[in-house]
């Protein structure tokens, strides 16, 4: 398999849906399989059964067929905990006896049924998106299987995958494990005027701070809207996402929020809409807590946004001097650091020259996509990439 004119025969396993942007994994997958296939491979991805992340408006009709990836549906068990486990299980099984050259999970959870095309002889990757286990909305009984992933990947993965040296060095200290290092990649996009963003929120563009990612207690809300309403300015606070599991978390955010009107919720957002809000942000922000590689951030400044994000090292690596950061957790000091941008339009100006081009020039999907296909072919490789 290392020569690198043979064209694979490659399944992933572990996402939810593709096409979809119900969370990062999805995005990955979605780029490296339909890179893969414009190569010559051969690319099926299993998808999940069930409701889509922002609700049922969103549901859409199973396809077999993307850009000329082949999808499966198979059986999943649509309850929070069950549905990652349940539908790995059911894809592993039809892959173990399907004449792939490779199997590729994706995530913890996913990656506690690696062993089964293992068992069958399936060369398998696993990548590693982020801790899953530490997401504060499991339980402890999905916190264990998440663990039991990572074990999994780490003992018996051909090739494990990580997109921060945090998780890299998590591995190294936990199970011994080398793991390799392959960022995420990010598109230059083409950048939309506030057209739908006035129509359905009336904004303008430039009057709002964006937050977009999916709505789970790691991802910092709290603070946020604690600190956002200590800020003195009119500009609106755009919080643009679905909930994932946390209706419930979804709920107390919107009580925090009640008492502020210029904190405004948008629900999931996908297509043009989501290219406005990118393209007409004053600033983005990402107080996340807990990151794998933040595809958001590194979306938000393709689109030549200033970026203030807290200050764990998933965050400032991408980030590196073209951003700000703040001290996780901290809501004063984030606080201050918004109103600091909030009364200084040149500030934010000097922050967004160049960033688009930086991050693009930096991430690349190309390159993520070879140095992939080069640890499926067991090509050696540098695990500090």
């Amino acid at each position: 398999m290392s020569n690198p004119k043979t064209k694979l025969n490659i399944a992933m396993i572990g996402h939810k849906r593709i096409p979809s942007r119900e969370g990062g994994v999805e995005i990955v997958v979605e780029e490296l399989s339909t890179r893969m296939v414009q190569l010559g491979h051969r690319v099926t991805c299993y998808n999940r059964r069930g409701g889509h992340v922002g609700g049922k408006e969103f549901n859409t009709a199973r396809r077999k067929e993307f850009k000329g990836v082949r999808l499966r549906s198979v059986l999943t068990v649509d309850i929070k905990g069950v549905a990652a486990m349940t539908s790995s299980f059911f894809a592993s099984i039809r892959a173990a006896f399907s004449p792939y050259d490779v199997v590729h999970y994706h995530a913890e959870g996913p990656s506690a049924m690696l062993w089964l095309p293992k068992l069958f002889g399936k060369r398998c990757v696993a990548t590693i998106h982020g801790l899953d286990h530490n997401r504060a909305k499991w339980g402890r009984f999905a916190k264990w299987y998440l663990r039991l992933g990572g074990k999994i990947a780490a003992k018996h993965a051909d090739e494990l995958i990580v997109l921060s040296r945090n998780v890299q060095r998590y591995f190294k200290e936990t199970y011994n494990r080398e793991a390799t290092l392959i960022y995420n990649g990010v598109n230059r996009p083409t950048p939309l005027a506030p057209a739908l963003i006035r129509e359905k929120f009336g904004l303008a563009g430039n009057d709002y701070v964006l937050f977009l990612g999916r709505l789970v207690p790691e991802k910092g809300l709290r603070i946020l809207i604690e600190a956002f309403r200590k800020v003195h300015t009119d500009k609106k606070l755009v919080i643009a996402g679905g909930a994932s599991d946390t209706s419930a978390f979804v709920a107390e955010l919107k009580n925090l929020a009640a008492a502020d009107d210029r904190i405004l919720f948008t629900g999931f957002v996908q297509g043009d809409l989501l290219t406005e809000l990118y393209s007409n942000a004053y600033i983005y922000t990402l107080p996340s807590d807990l990151e794998g590689m933040p595809l958001s951030l590194m979306e938000a400044m393709s689109f030549g946004n200033c970026c203030l994000a807290s200050d764990i090292p998933e965050c400032t690596d991408v980030i590196a001097d073209r951003g700000l950061s703040f001290r996780r957790g901290d809501a004063e000091d984030l606080a201050r650091q918004l109103q600091r941008l909030c009364d200084d339009p040149a500030l934010v100006e000097r922050y967004r020259a160049g960033v688009a081009d930086y991050i693009c020039e930096k991430y690349n999907w190309d390159a993520v996509v070879e140095q992939t296909l080069a640890l499926y072919r067991g090509e050696e490789h540098n695990t500090n990439a």
